[in-house]
């Protein structure tokens, strides 16, 4: 009943939600561990979606960007949040070695 809808499993859904996310403005992303635990890991940026797939930037005291996460879209699992101020994300990140990561990017605005 409360399960995942089959067509968020496909291509062209992931491809879908990284288009709606391209350029959205994030307040701060948390990272869940294993244990059910949250780190932030950034704060001020944005996500953006580029040939090499998705990334999540954030500025650090210098206003220098870094990024905190980059997968490849068409391998990342994606929900969006229940309140619509942000979205779960899912997938080897290219950042830390392909190390599979879960993290949480809040928006400054909702998804439309």
């Amino acid at each position: 009943m409360f399960g995942r809808k089959k067509k968020e499993n496909t291509v062209a859904f992931r491809r879908a939600m990284a288009g709606r996310l391209n350029g959205m403005v994030v307040k701060y992303v948390t990272e869940r561990a294993p244990d059910g635990s949250e780190t932030v890991v950034g704060r001020r940026g944005a996500v953006l979606w580029r040939e090499d797939g998705l990334i999540v930037h954030t500025f650090d005291d210098r206003s220098s960007a870094r990024p905190v996460f980059r997968c490849d879209v068409d391998s990342m699992t994606a929900g969006e949040l229940m309140s619509g101020d942000g979205v779960i994300l899912t997938a080897a990140d290219k950042e830390h070695g392909g190390a599979e990561r879960t993290v949480i990017v809040y928006f400054t605005y909702h998804l439309k």
